[in-house]
C-alpha cells in the first residue's frame, strides 16, 4: 500500500508541475491557434495566446512562459523581429516559411526550434517537451551553480523581454 500511494503521491506532483508550465502561442491564425491550445490544454499545460508581435510583447511584460511558440508572419511586429527581443524563454518557430535559409535565420538568432505548417500535433507536443526538459536541466545547473556560490536566487518571474521598442 504504502509503495501504491508514494507511486500516487508521485505522479500528482508531476501533474501539478507540468499543469504550472505556461506556453505562449503567438499566431494570428485563430483556428491553429485554437487547435494547439486545446491540445496543449489536454496535456494539463496552460496555453497563453497572443495574435501579433506587439501583443506578445505586452504579454511578455507581465509574465514568463516556459515556452514560446512564435508564427513568423504576424500583423504588426513580425516573429523575425520579436524573437530579437526575446530572452531566457525557449522559442519554437512554427511558419509556413520552409525555405531553409528562414530555418538558419531563425535557428541562429535564437530559436530554439523550427517546425513548419502545417504539422503534426504529436510532433509539435513532443518538442515542447524536448525544450521543457532542456530549460529544466539548465534551471537545476543554474541553481546548483548559484547554490555554490551562496545566492540561490530563483529569477522565474523576472521580465526577460528587452526593453528596446521600435515598433
Amino acid at each position: 500500500d504504502r509503495i501504491i500511494n508514494i507511486k500516487k503521491l508521485a505522479y500528482e506532483l508531476e501533474r501539478q508541475s507540468m499543469e504550472q508550465q505556461t506556453i505562449l502561442i503567438v499566431d494570428d491564425d485563430a483556428y491553429i491557434g485554437d487547435m494547439v491550445a486545446a491540445a496543449l490544454t489536454k496535456q494539463g499545460y496552460e496555453p497563453v495566446r497572443a495574435y501579433s508581435g506587439t501583443e506578445a510583447l505586452l504579454v511578455l511584460e507581465s509574465t514568463k512562459p516556459d515556452v514560446i511558440l512564435l508564427d513568423l508572419m504576424l500583423p504588426g511586429l513580425n516573429g523575425e523581429e520579436l524573437i530579437k527581443r526575446i530572452k531566457d524563454i525557449p522559442v519554437i518557430v512554427v511558419s509556413a516559411k520552409v525555405g531553409i535559409d528562414d530555418k538558419v535565420t531563425m535557428l541562429t538568432q535564437g530559436a530554439a526550434d523550427y517546425i513548419t505548417k502545417p504539422f503534426e500535433l504529436r510532433e509539435l507536443l513532443a518538442r515542447i517537451e524536448v525544450q521543457l526538459r532542456l530549460a529544466g536541466r539548465q534551471d537545476r545547473a543554474a541553481g546548483e551553480n548559484a547554490g555554490s556560490k551562496g545566492n540561490n536566487e530563483n529569477n522565474r518571474n523576472d521580465k526577460d523581454v528587452r526593453n528596446n521598442r521600435n515598433d
